[in-house]
């Protein structure tokens, strides 16, 4: 009997959300095996060899270019707008027509920010020949590496101006603090799990001891 797949893990398989592929269902172009008893969508190993087949032998080129712009809070629209006033003025001089402008408000630490999220999936359907950004953190504060790797895999070039005035130093001091909020809850959650596992030790030995006296 065939593998069967869970939805998520045939996103994760597939290099896509779980969003994309209901999304593509609907669009009846990836049409799940079936259902679980919990209405889950599932598919088969076979389905998705032949689905990564056909995109790869289809030979699509990407085609759209996008151009995102990022700012982390409401605060700061104006410079969402001279932002995106500046990519403008990139993409007249470059002679890049038909050019998607999107805005974004959200952290460059959210890795699931709604429209991030779309454009990732996007670029891993090969729908996007050019992305172009004003700086690198405008599309993610860590690991621009990777999503450098991610979109050449997928046939889609970064373009990045690096314009260091439209890397808003506010924003800076915002991820380090988030960083340094995340990592205070996770020592602060190590110390009281030291102490319940000391305390538990204790009790054990403890009980131990009475046991056997």
């Amino acid at each position: 009997m065939e593998n069967i797949i869970a939805i998520n893990k045939a996103a994760k398989l597939l290099s896509v959300t779980v969003k994309t592929l209901q999304r593509w269902d609907r669009e009846g172009r990836l049409v799940p095996t079936g259902r679980s008893d919990s209405n889950r969508r599932f598919y088969t190993e076979s389905q998705l060899r032949d689905f990564v087949g056909l995109r790869q032998a289809s030979g699509k080129e990407p085609t759209r270019a996008v151009a995102y712009c990022r700012v982390s809070s409401a605060a700061q629209k104006p410079d969402l707008i001279n932002q995106r006033r500046i990519l403008e003025k990139f993409v007249i001089a470059k002679g890049l027509a038909n050019v998607e402008f999107i805005e974004e408000v959200g952290g460059g630490l959210n890795f699931q920010r709604k429209k991030f999220v779309t454009l990732m999936d996007d670029i891993g359907c090969f729908n996007i020949k050019t992305l172009i950004v004003a700086h690198s953190d405008r599309l993610t504060r860590f690991g621009f590496e990777w999503f450098l790797h991610y979109a050449k895999m997928h046939r889609c070039e970064i373009l990045v101006l690096n314009q260091e005035r439209l890397s808003p130093e506010q924003e800076m001091v915002q991820d380090l603090m988030t960083i340094v909020h995340c990592f205070s809850s996770r020592l602060y959650g190590l110390r009281n799990y030291r102490k319940k596992l000391d305390e538990a030790l204790k009790q054990d030995a403890k009980n131990h001891h009475a046991t056997h006296a």
